[in-house]
């Protein structure tokens, strides 16, 4: 068994950053363990390419469970298979929650995760030139601006948006964090940067800072209630890798959970049931999973749209009236998406809209003991009525949008839902996942909590999560940035606790 001082399981967004960030301290020595491959196809680096790469290269093609409020549908849910996690292969958007979205973590149980107490880490990601420096970060690895490719989908939309009276903030990071906003891109010279590339790369050269990739965690090793390390398997060998301070678990809101489970930290029941002798009788662990559900409303076109990207920089966060912050955001996709019994245009585009604060729960399971077995995913999506009246109003929001006068130049006209009317039946048909989970190991000190506030699982030493698994309620949008910030405030706690004596 090789002995480190930390042992971080996942090579994703989190423990891109955590890794690194440890190994700045060049007294310790870091294991950076990833089940996926160190090195993804050309395809990946672009900022086109996340559409192009083939699935079984370097994403996890998991699936929900048949979810009874979109009329037994099981839903995909991909994952970055690869170091950059999904980082390496999503829309690249780098893009805050509201500020209230934090404030309520705190309120719930969350000490010190309010938006004041969040902004330095926030700020210590990134480099956001010619924005205000006091919110947003300007020495920071990741390099956050919008795009310089405009393009005539973009302006028509931002038109539309700001008709309908959403008008243009000039930084949803920033200040005004509701309206039409362009996207902040993680991006530099023109190419992806994931959390690999910003983080791990410029860290690779210390020779304190070690790889193990195609290294798939099976367990943690737990002693006298004590996480000593973890169990993975390489190329067909099993290793052990020793943790001296901490075991630091990375591997996302299905991942974290599913490993936890495996080692016997969960519900004592469940774990009873799948035959995993139970080590600490956690029964949050797996639950409170959530998720945005994003659906269509579908245009034909007498002239064809195009974007940059194949989807438009352009978005919106918006109020719906339920809420006190901006709970359906809106985006615009190049080509009309396909809606069963819905001829599909020649030629179109797709307004799409998402509720962002949905209420229904769900939970990741153990369908056996065998790691090797993916686990049962049920988000539960639209089980509380309340999301699917959300979702309604999300329609409307966006239907409006596809009314308003900067659409005529391009002859557009809706085709999905169209004059159907039965809404209910058309979003739980159409909606899908924006793949943005988060929640299975929430932050808090209730019984239902799974870390505490500096990130450490309750009941078992030695061992902490750090990743969108943590987070108490979901981001108002993409859950990108904000997991950068989580990562960054972990290793901060963890090299805080080291010093202590």
């Amino acid at each position: 068994m090789t002995a480190y001082d930390y042992v971080v399981v996942g090579g994703g967004t989190a423990g891109c950053v955590v890794a690194a960030r440890l190994s700045e301290d060049p007294a310790a020595q870091v294991l950076l363990v990833e089940t996926g491959s160190a090195i993804g196809p050309p395809a990946m680096h672009l900022p086109v390419g996340f559409p192009l790469i083939t699935a079984k290269e370097i994403i996890w093609s998991r699936w929900t469970t048949p979810q009874p409020g979109t009329l037994s549908r099981s839903h995909h849910w991909p994952g970055g298979r690869v170091l950059g996690g999904s980082s390496s292969i999503n829309a690249m958007m780098h893009v805050r929650a509201h500020r209230a979205v934090y404030d309520g973590w705190a309120d719930s149980g969350a000490k010190g995760w309010s938006y004041p107490e969040l902004l330095p880490y926030f700020r210590r990601t990134e480099t956001a030139i010619g924005r205000d420096p006091a919110l947003r970060g300007v020495t920071g690895p990741v390099w956050a601006a919008p795009t310089t490719q405009l393009d005539n989908a973009s302006l028509t939309f931002l038109d539309a948006l700001t008709e309908a009276g959403h008008d243009l903030t000039g930084d949803i990071n920033g200040e005004r964090q509701h309206g039409a906003f362009w996207c902040d891109l993680a991006g530099a010279g023109g190419r992806r940067q994931s959390a690999a590339d910003a983080y791990l790369v410029p860290a690779l050269h210390r020779p304190n800072l070690h790889l193990a990739t195609e290294a798939g965690v099976s367990r943690l090793l737990i002693e006298r209630g004590r996480c000593t390390g973890v169990e993975y398997t390489s190329f067909g060998t099993v290793e052990r890798a020793e943790a001296r301070a901490e075991v630091i678990v990375a591997a996302g809101t299905v991942g974290s959970p599913h490993l936890l489970l495996l080692s016997g930290i969960g519900p004592a029941a469940h774990l009873r049931a799948v035959g995993v002798p139970v080590l600490a009788d956690l029964p949050g662990v797996g639950a409170n999973l959530h998720d945005h559900l994003l659906c269509p409303v579908v245009y034909a076109a007498e002239r064809q749209l195009t974007t940059s990207l194949g989807f438009s920089t352009v978005s919106a966060l918006v109020h719906s009236g339920a809420a006190a912050l901006p709970d359906v955001q809106l985006m615009l996709l190049e080509a009309p998406a396909d809606v069963a019994g819905v001829a599909t245009p020649e030629s179109g585009h797709t307004v799409t809209f998402a509720h962002t604060a949905p209420a229904s729960r769900g939970t990741v399971r153990l369908r056996s003991s065998n790691p090797d077995r993916l686990p049962l995913i049920d988000p539960n999506y639209l089980a509380d009525s309340g999301d699917v009246s959300a979702m309604l109003t999300a329609l409307d929001i966006a239907r409006e949008i596809g009314r308003m006068p900067a659409w005529r130049q391009w002859g557009a006209r809706e085709t999905a839902p169209g004059k159907g009317d039965d809404l209910v039946s058309y979003v739980r048909g159409n909606a899908a996942s924006f793949h943005n989970p988060v929640g299975t190991c929430r932050i808090g000190m209730d019984d239902l909590a799974v870390v505490d506030p500096d990130l450490k699982v309750h009941g078992v030493d030695g061992l902490r999560v750090a990743d969108a698994s943590v987070m108490p309620s979901i981001p108002n949008t993409g859950v990108n940035a904000t997991v950068l910030a989580v990562a960054e405030r972990a290793a901060d706690t963890v090299r805080r606790d080291a010093k202590r004596p």
